[in-house]
């Protein structure tokens, strides 16, 4: 590659080439380069261009001027080119003479230095120690009971923490908003909104207004219930069809909606009713509507807006009420929020917040052993030059939103805080490459607002991660992740227990992996070779499951707790969960699609229409689940581990294959 763009790319963190998922260095073509520099308004088109290009960058690079943001741990100081005036968060001033000090508070700053304004943001260098605890991982739409409507809901949740069997936390998967037209996207990570909340998990019978409503009115409403799909799949179209039908219904026994009391939501709720008029996409709106600050847009009015309002105000108040089950049933972190990495383009933050993100690019991972084609997952991502610019404030306002009804949150691809694989458009999967942030702000400032929240961060860093996200995470006090099937010595065994991260919440799968009873029977091999998903001979994959398989079981024996050559599959899901328990990782959680014995995983990556990704319920209802033994026994084995004893333990280990959405980080320059 020509040396000029390599340094062009190097001066706007696009990466030229990566280490892939085992460990061998791959260079990035030219023309990926080219268009990702081009989603950040760089001209590499012609080597004038990135001659003139990398000029105006090193022009950039040099003298006193003072990037848009300035991120300070807690404690620290900072050079400046003059003296500078700080207006502190709480309305006070502070004059400093060339220099940060080390005493500012935590918060949000402005600074002002040689004529320029910038963000001044100091974070936390630690957050306080997570405990010591177990939990369930639920996904929340595959729950069913006598009171919710075609799929789970808050409802479920609030009952499942009344019968989560003595769990400390529940992690669920993302709960961010869908637009409210359909079709309705199946994934919980192609969300329309990450501030927001999605109203297919309200449970409408819990609201003030059903329950102030006349027989004759609730009737009605009952009777929107929609009725069992003949395929056994959640149809998240009736759903979103039946609740909103009830909600219009319950609409005029609504008190009074202030539209001035949340500027950013009744954005939100304009884009709603915008999309309710002239469809899911804004992109396709007309050409007046396409900028939230269009005169059109600020004119449209209508009572649509203040309803949408009321849906989000009727979904915190069912967060909170979760949030207290918890809380009264002694849970130490309670409900556990998930972080998508990116949002749909023609979302509503794709139209209110397009001029931070990179509106062209999508995410995706290069090839691994897991998903060898790479993975596009179809979001757009942060403009990592933009947040900087405007003081990142579009993510400080979306984890604020996120951090008011959680005791945690899990970063999907936690990596991506460090950088992100941009696809351009056409190119495919594999002829990506990364675009690198700025993880001093990205880590910091999750730390600042999960500090002000008192919440837990896990961060799923699977995959073949670089060390540094490790070691951030580490140095944070935030959370890793420990899969079973991925924590292995370099060989490629199995890791003892004593061996596994402290600083890890441990887990047997994740939604994007074979569950546990399907990993047993070699579901994954099958699925996979009926779709088309391979890249090689299907007996050679199903050797390799055979001899995986036997690894386990190798080690579980190992450990005491597997005896016979040929245990039954429920005996090898019982030790599973046993031998994470011995783990001194922090958190340790158990699926209920494990506990249950479900052979289908929730999602099956690089597969659309092919698989029934996210629409797989649970094949028991709300109460049946707590009352399964398995389930119970699998509480009993995770409430009754031991603290592990005080002192130095192992670092996150290295995954041999990479996963779903979070696999495919490797190291780029």
């Amino acid at each position: 590659m020509d040396a000029d763009l390599v340094a062009l790319a190097g001066a706007h963190g696009v990466a030229t080439w990566y280490e892939n998922w085992r460990r061998k260095r791959t260079d990035v073509a030219a023309e990926s380069v080219i268009g990702v520099l081009g989603m950040l308004g760089v001209d590499a088109s012609t080597p004038a261009a990135v001659r003139a290009s990398l000029a105006a960058a090193r022009r950039r690079d040099t003298g006193d001027r003072l990037p848009g943001t300035i991120v300070l741990r807690e404690g620290a100081g900072r050079a400046l080119p003059g003296p500078a005036e700080i207006r502190l968060e709480d309305g006070g001033v502070r004059a400093v003479d060339r220099r940060l000090p080390g005493d500012l508070p935590l918060g949000w700053h402005r600074l002002h230095c040689g004529g320029q304004e910038v963000t001044l943001v100091v974070v936390p260098t630690r957050l306080p120690e997570p405990p010591h605890t177990w939990g369930w991982m639920v996904q929340l739409y595959t729950l069913h009971s006598a009171g919710s409507w075609g799929m789970g809901d808050l409802g479920d949740l609030r009952d499942f923490v009344a019968g989560a069997a003595g769990a400390g936390l529940v992690v669920l998967n993302p709960l961010h908003a869908v637009t409210p037209t359909r079709p309705v996207p199946a994934s919980p990570y192609s969300p329309s909104s990450r501030r927001f909340a999605n109203p297919l998990y309200l449970r409408v019978a819990d609201t003030g207004e059903y329950r102030r409503a006349d027989p004759a009115l609730r009737a009605r409403v009952d009777a929107l219930r929609p009725a069992p799909p003949v395929d056994g799949l959640i149809d998240y179209d009736a759903v979103l069809a039946a609740k909103f039908a009830a909600l219009d219904l319950l609409w005029p026994l609504a008190g009074p909606v202030d539209l001035d009391r949340d500027p950013g939501l009744t954005d939100f709720a304009r884009f709603c009713a915008l999309a309710e008029e002239h469809g899911p996409d804004w992109r396709e709106w007309p050409e007046e509507l396409r900028r939230p600050g269009a005169p059109a847009v600020l004119a449209y009015r209508g009572d649509r807006i203040a309803f949408h309002v009321w849906v989000q105000a009727l979904l915190e108040e069912q967060f909170d009420t979760a949030g207290e089950a918890a809380r009264e049933h002694g849970m130490p972190v309670g409900i556990v929020h998930d972080l998508a990495v990116a949002v749909e383009p023609g979302g509503a933050d794709g139209w209110l917040l397009q001029d931070v993100l990179a509106m062209e690019a999508r995410t995706g991972a290069p090839p691994d052993a897991f998903n060898q084609l790479g993975q596009e997952w179809g979001g757009v991502a942060w403009r990592p030059d933009r947040l900087v610019e405007t003081g990142y404030a579009a993510y400080r306002d979306m984890l604020r939103r996120i951090f008011r009804h959680a005791g945690g949150l899990r970063v999907d691809h936690v990596a991506g805080l460090w950088r992100l694989w941009w696809v351009p458009s056409g190119l495919g999967a594999a002829k990506g490459t990364y675009v690198h942030y700025d993880p001093e702000a990205m880590l910091g400032i999750l730390a600042l607002e999960a500090y002000r929240a008192g919440a837990v961060v896990i961060g799923e860093d699977l995959g073949t991660v670089m060390p540094v996200v490790t070691e951030g995470l580490e140095r944070t006090n935030m959370l890793g992740s420990a899969v079973l099937w991925f924590t292995r010595d370099e060989v490629g065994g199995y890791r003892p227990s004593a061996g596994y991260p402290r600083n890890a919440l441990a887990s047997v799968s994740t939604h994007d992996l074979p569950t546990a009873s399907g990993f047993l029977a070699g579901e994954q091999v099958e699925v996979r070779a009926a779709l088309g998903q391979l890249t090689g001979p299907v007996e050679r994959e199903r050797a390799a499951w055979r001899e995986d398989r036997g690894q386990l079981l190798d080690r579980l024996r190992a450990e005491g707790l597997l005896n016979g050559a040929e245990p039954a599959a429920e005996e090898v899901v019982t030790a599973m969960h046993e031998f994470l328990a011995r783990t001194p990782c922090r958190f340790v959680v158990a699926s209920l699609h494990d506990v249950l014995m479900e052979h289908r995983q929730p999602n099956l990556p690089g597969t659309f229409d092919e698989y029934p990704n996210w629409r797989i319920p649970l094949d028991r209802d709300l109460a049946g689940v707590v009352d399964d033994p398995l389930f119970l026994r699998v509480a009993g084995i995770l409430g009754g581990r031991p603290r592990p004893l005080p002192g130095r333990h192992p670092a996150a280990g290295t995954a041999q294959i990479a996963s779903g959405s979070g696999g495919g980080s490797s190291s780029s320059a």
